[in-house]
């Protein structure tokens, strides 16, 4: 083969899935590809002479549209273009080179021709995002599948297998998926697999219809059992879980033996799905435009995760991530710019993306760290770097916070040596101002720079606050201030404010109270963690939090996360923006009933904290 021609081949080689064809089927492959260059800006052919076209990316950056500005996917080196080969293509999909882009190309049929019978290859080529999900969601996922193509459901199922049988109660099983901590059961008759019972099953065919919890367990599972060999990739497995609406696929040997269950779960901590390629996409962008042309995919991401069951913990890790990965790209752009730092500094963000708890495209909370070494003039370049900052972030649609509690303003762009004195004078000082600031900066990590720069002043805060009662006094009567909305007799109490009339603030009502009862706990007990669910963890069996309580709380934070999440989900797939007013019509009566019962949870424990800390007398 010739010199360039090997060169080519090499390349093609490493790209999952044409990674797992023999050699001479990737010589046959590489022979039969044509080269396109195609311009910034310009369409990428979907076929020569009539002909459908697969195109791998050797250079450049393209961008998939459904209708005129319906972004969905993007494309970078080394990506494949499958859409083109799919059976139903949409009549509105078109691609665009958002970079001066070189393709390698070869006709659909050509390719499947040649990889003959390998049915993972044939699968990667003939299914689009349209056809394996739906659009977007779909897109993101086949984005995803490298990693996912070369892990096998027998690496990761659980194990040891679970098992209960047909005769036990449904009491029985839950107990035992409880004490297990596992969200299914694998149900043998005669030590052969008869059906599957899982968390869903429980609540759907159980607690909802009001069943009697001591009728036998095979009333209620799932009797036709979807099932993987231990051989298929978790890429197969999580078709099959997208196209059955099924989140535990039972998984059997080479033998037939069933060996064990893997879960979405179990997948999404294999592969950060999404994120992970928009991820890199960022890190590559070389200009704004680009990084807002990413930035768009964060509401298809998010719906993606939900429609996979993603919770706020898997969805909130994923979603930080890319806002952290444009916040550096930004700051690494800015230093390109304006030459390297006059001193060390770290760029810190707060609130939900401190806590990893944000979803796509919230406000700015975030501010600058600088080194005690800071010399007068310094500040020249950090206000440029704030600004430059704040100002691309919020073109990505993370938008300016309306409190200006951003680096660009000079107050939260300061020394060490000041943050400390703002941490001091909040603690020791707690008027209004200082409690509401201490509600955002309380939540803090570094995105970029010296980590301990902050590490210093958060040993600092830990060392005084669980010592200062007042303070924390102060705190819960802030905190106590979004109370869940729940009227006499247990009525939902809505929202009437001319713009979102008749609905629930499930962030504010529901959401806040949690966030910020955790906070509390954590700084009466001087405990190291930022995100809420880790808070809870920790601070259980503390003299401020019982572990009944803990538990309570993450229960009715888990709830009404996923109910905002979902609800958020409709929103996207709409074509709305997201927001946190839901409508009560649009729960079924079993979940305004534990709606209500998370709400009341909350409302016990914010009276718990209340007596504990006589905010009356304050």
């Amino acid at each position: 083969m010739e010199i360039e021609l090997q060169e080519i081949r090499d390349f093609i080689a490493a790209i999952p899935p044409l990674d797992r064809l023999p050699e001479d089927v990737l010589n046959a492959v590489t022979q039969a590809l044509s080269i396109q260059y195609v311009r910034r800006g310009a369409d990428v052919s979907a076929d020569a002479d009539n002909v459908s076209m697969l195109h791998i990316l050797r250079q450049g950056a393209i961008a998939m549209y459904s209708g005129e500005d319906n972004l969905i996917g993007m494309l970078g080196e080394g990506d494949i273009c499958t859409s083109f080969c799919a059976a139903d293509v949409m009549p509105d999909f078109y691609v665009k080179a958002t970079e001066d882009t070189l393709l390698y190309s070869i006709p659909c049929d050509e390719l499947s021709r040649l990889v003959g019978d390998d049915e993972s290859v044939l699968h990667f080529i003939r299914h689009s995002a349209a056809q394996r999900l739906k659009q977007a969601v779909a897109r993101m996922q086949e984005q995803s599948s490298s990693s996912l193509l070369h892990t096998y459901a027998g690496d990761i199922c659980h194990t040891p297998l679970i098992t209960a049988t047909p005769n036990n109660s449904i009491r029985e099983c839950a107990v035992l998926m409880s004490e297990k901590g596992v969200s299914s059961l694998v149900i043998l008759k005669e030590n052969e697999p008869v059906g599957l019972l899982t968390d869903r099953d429980i609540r759907k065919r159980c607690v909802a219809l009001g069943l009697d919890v001591d009728t036998r367990v095979e009333e209620i599972m799932t009797r036709d059992i979807i099932s993987l060999s231990a051989s298929d990739s978790l890429f197969d497995a999580l078709l099959v879980m997208t196209r059955n609406q099924v989140h535990h696929l039972p998984v059997f040997n080479d033998e037939g033996e069933i060996t064990g269950v893997i879960t979405t779960t179990d997948i999404m901590r294999q592969e950060g799905l999404s994120a992970v390629h928009l991820t890199s996409t960022i890190r590559k962008a070389e200009s704004l435009d680009a990084l807002v042309e990413a930035s768009k995919m964060l509401p298809r991401i998010q719906l993606q995760l939900v429609n996979m069951g993603a919770d706020l913990h898997h969805l909130g890790y994923a979603i930080t991530a890319i806002s952290g990965a444009i916040t550096r790209r930004l700051i690494e752009m800015a230093e390109e710019k304006l030459g390297p730092p006059p001193v060390p500094y770290a760029w810190i963000a707060a609130g939900s993306q401190a806590r990893r708890e944000q979803t796509s495209h919230s406000d700015q909370d975030n501010g600058i760290i600088i080194s005690n070494k800071m010399q007068p003039g310094d500040d020249t370049w950090f206000e440029s770097l704030a600004r430059f900052v704040n100002d691309g972030l919020n073109a990505c649609g993370f938008i300016y916070c309306p409190g200006d509690v951003m680096a660009s303003n000079p107050k939260w762009r300061q020394t060490a040596a000041t943050w400390q004195t703002y941490f001091d004078q909040w603690i020791e000082e707690p008027e209004p101002m200082a409690l509401m600031l201490s509600s955002i900066f309380f939540d803090l990590r570094v995105i970029h720079g010296k980590e301990k720069l902050l590490k210093k002043i958060r040993r600092n805060i830990l060392q005084k606050t669980p010592k200062n009662q007042l303070f924390l006094a102060h705190m819960t009567r802030n905190a106590l201030s979004h109370r869940p909305p729940l009227g006499f007799f247990r009525d939902f109490v809505l929202v009437h404010d001319g713009q979102h009339d008749d609905t629930l603030d499930l962030k504010h009502s529901g959401l806040v109270p949690i966030i910020d009862m955790a906070r509390i706990y954590a700084l009466a007990e001087g405990l190291k963690e930022i995100s809420t669910e880790d808070r809870l963890r920790a601070a259980a069996g503390t003299p401020s939090l019982s572990k009944g309580g803990s538990a309570n709380l993450l229960d009715a934070f888990e709830f009404i996360s996923n109910l905002r999440l979902e609800h958020q989900a409709a929103q996207i797939e709409a074509g709305e923006s997201p927001d946190n007013f839901m409508s009560p019509k649009q729960l079924s009566k079993l979940e305004r009933e534990h709606l209500k019962d998370a709400f009341k949870v909350v409302q016990t424990m914010q009276a718990t904290l209340e007596m504990r800390y006589q905010t009356g007398r304050i």
